[in-house]
């Protein structure tokens, strides 16, 4: 039975591994061996689709996040898996995936993010007071800030116009962009700390 659940994650899958522009309707269907009234019994346009679509990845990276978070025994250790998980991430999902959202559906990303709870920040400042309160993070900074910093940094990482994959590993934006960042948060404590964990920022996939 083709039910809206299976309609969306063969979407999904297909989206996150092709792009979105290249994958249309036709594909979707053929993928998932029903027919379009079927899907469009379902969902109206393809637009509506991916809206849908993204909620549901949103949503998965959601719970991913919160079970690194809550198994981690530290804040340093947490944001270590957290960005390994990320890097992982990057590697799995075709960058056509976000740059086709952005050209050709502008404001879904950000308005599904917004739907979702604006979970990625949340989760940040849930980090920040986490190393506040073990006095791993210095306690007079500015977590709202801080939350929109590492976000911004998390961005560049990805960003491959000014980092090309070539000449720049994800190791290496690591250790040059989050690393000297987080130093500058933690308490002596904090870098004694993260000195023993920095190993978890070394990601080579």
């Amino acid at each position: 039975m083709i039910t809206r659940e299976l309609i969306i994650e063969t979407a999904t899958n297909s989206f996150v591994k092709n792009g979105v522009k290249s994958v249309t309707i036709d594909k979707i269907v053929k993928e998932l061996h029903t027919s379009k009234r079927t899907l469009y019994a379902h969902f109206s346009d393809k637009t509506k689709l991916l809206k849908a679509c993204l909620a549901e990845y949103h949503t998965k990276v959601r719970k991913e996040n919160e079970e690194i978070i809550r198994n981690a025994s530290n804040v340093i250790e947490a944001m270590g898996y957290l960005h390994q998980m990320i890097v992982r991430r990057s590697h799995q999902v075709n960058p056509n995936f976000f740059n086709d959202i952005l050209h050709y559906y502008p404001g879904l990303l950000n308005e599904s993010y917004r739907e979702t709870g604006n979970f990625a920040h949340m989760q940040l400042l849930e980090l920040a007071q986490w190393g506040i309160e073990d006095k791993i993070f210095e306690e007079d900074m500015d977590i709202e800030v801080v939350g929109k910093t590492v976000l911004s940094l998390l961005k560049l990482l990805k960003d491959n116009s000014q980092f090309p994959v070539t000449e720049f590993s994800k190791e290496r934006l690591t250790f040059g962009i989050m690393l000297p960042y987080m130093k500058g948060l933690c308490t002596p404590k904090g870098i004694q700390l993260l000195a023993k964990q920095e190993e978890l920022f070394r990601v080579t996939i």
